[in-house]
């Protein structure tokens, strides 16, 4: 059992298939790890691609040799923080006592805190992880980063992930110093502030979609109110009125009727603030004041609205292929030849019917295949590979094609590698027959936060 744990997470043909992990120049910056865990593996394994000298630190080194890559050098934890001056510190918090013996080693280095606390050790400690480090040596300089990257993000790179890395520590040098650690290793520092904020850094991997908690209450209670709706309508009134049981049609075919009208109320939603934001600031005169916080709440939503919106569409197009494999449509059909043949009628065609039938199919294979490309064009990959013109010409042509149908959830937001510029939020909307594109800027401000509204033709 110790010999599987020993293995790494990640197969180690990704690592010795790549030539370039083999040698590392003498003269690349040496870089120190203190753990030997998935993580650890991970980290060193990214190190070396990105040409650092990794020296990991190990209570063991003779049985973890084979899980690094053959480019770094694995010794003892007090050979390893020698003569590093960046140490990554991979370590359970469990264990950062165990580290106290090495404190006139680690004097005046800087120890990189990625440790995540579990969701009780999180409630149950005031202090962050980074926090009770820098208490157990004073004497060095802490720097919480990383902590929000998987392991395999670190060895398959930042294209599988998100590239952002939250950084804070009470050392401005310090900071710059693993700030440019991170973009070296293809990733975008976060200045985060102080080491004050590095509790704030280790909850966000414990966050479950913080982000779709209201769309999702939204579309829930969108879906009760119109099932409730049309479950009277549907089956309740006939039962009262006519006593016809059609109480089979909860499962499928009252959902189904629900789903398209919870999926166009969520579309409405989703370019109702930005026309209401474009009116307010036309009313104001000026594009420099603060929003709402309702409607600035309402305008970051609007990405998760429109995704959800294309949910509910494509379950619609699911449960309308199942329709025709229920039993009851198959009785309904028998019982319909059955009143042919007794009415003595060879052939039934209504032309109406049919004519109506075949356009509403077709609109909503349309309709779906442009709320697709909506979508699909709002995910980071797709969206960061376009840029605005061509964004914003697939946003105009989606939604004259589709009838302004589409998830509408706006590019996601530009993050600059200069923390001191603006984020931009961009929407496309459409005021009558002519088509504006609307730049939302979004600054930070010591009076808080502000979102300015700019309108080009």
């Amino acid at each position: 059992m110790s010999r599987e744990m020993d293995k790494p997470l990640i197969s180690l043909h990704l690592v010795d298939s790549d030539t370039s992990l083999a040698k590392v120049p003498d003269e690349a910056p040496k870089v120190g790890i203190l753990g030997s865990g998935d993580f650890a593996r991970s980290l060193a394994t990214r190190l070396v691609s990105s040409g650092f000298k990794v020296v990991v630190g190990s209570r063991n080194p003779k049985r973890t040799a084979g899980l690094f890559p053959s480019a770094a050098q694995v010794t003892f934890q007090e050979e390893a923080v020698s003569s590093p001056e960046v140490i990554f510190v991979a370590v359970f918090r469990e264990h950062y006592s165990s580290l106290c013996s090495l404190s006139d080693q680690l004097a005046g280095k800087i120890l990189v805190d990625v440790s995540n606390p579990t969701e009780q050790e999180h409630l149950q400690h005031r202090e962050s992880n980074a926090e009770y480090l820098a208490s157990l040596f004073p004497t060095c300089t802490v720097v919480k980063a990383f902590n929000v990257i998987s392991a395999w993000t670190l060895q398959a790179g930042p294209r599988d992930g998100n590239r952002q890395v939250p950084i804070c520590s009470d050392q401005p040098e310090a900071k710059r110093a693993v700030s440019e650690m991170a973009i070296t290793m293809g990733f975008m520092p976060v200045d985060m502030g102080s080491l004050a904020s590095a509790r704030e850094i280790e909850a966000m991997p414990l966050r479950l979609l913080p982000a779709w908690k209201v769309p999702t209450l939204l579309a829930l209670g969108l879906f009760i109110c119109f099932y409730a709706y049309n479950f009277v309508r549907d089956v309740l009134q006939p039962y009262v009125q006519e006593s016809k049981n059609k109480f089979f049609k909860l499962p499928v075919s009252v959902v189904n009727t629900t789903l398209p009208c919870v999926a166009y109320v969520l579309l409405s939603l989703v370019y109702l603030p930005g026309v209401l934001a474009a009116t307010l600031q036309l009313r104001r005169g000026t594009k420099y004041h603060r929003f709402p916080d309702w409607l600035d709440h309402w305008l970051q939503h609007r990405k998760q609205i429109g995704l959800l919106s294309f949910f509910c569409a494509a379950l619609h197009a699911l449960y309308s292929f199942c329709l025709p494999l229920r039993r009851s449509h198959r009785y309904d059909l028998v019982n319909l030849a059955v009143k042919q043949v007794l009415a003595n009628k060879s052939h039934l065609w209504v032309e109406e019917e049919v004519w109506r039938m075949e356009i509403y199919l077709s609109l909503g294979v349309l309709a779906l295949g442009t709320l697709s490309l909506l979508a699909v064009t709002s995910l980071p990959s797709i969206a960061n590979s376009l840029n605005w013109r061509e964004f914003s010409f697939v946003q105009y042509v989606a939604t004259s094609s589709g009838g302004n149908t589409g998830s509408g959830s706006g590019r996601p937001e530009f993050q600059s590698q200069d923390p001191h510029l603006p984020a931009l939020h961009h929407q496309t909307s459409v005021l009558g027959s002519r088509s504006f594109c609307c730049s939302l800027v979004s600054v930070s401000t010591p009076y808080g936060h502000r979102e300015d509204l700019s309108w080009t033709r």
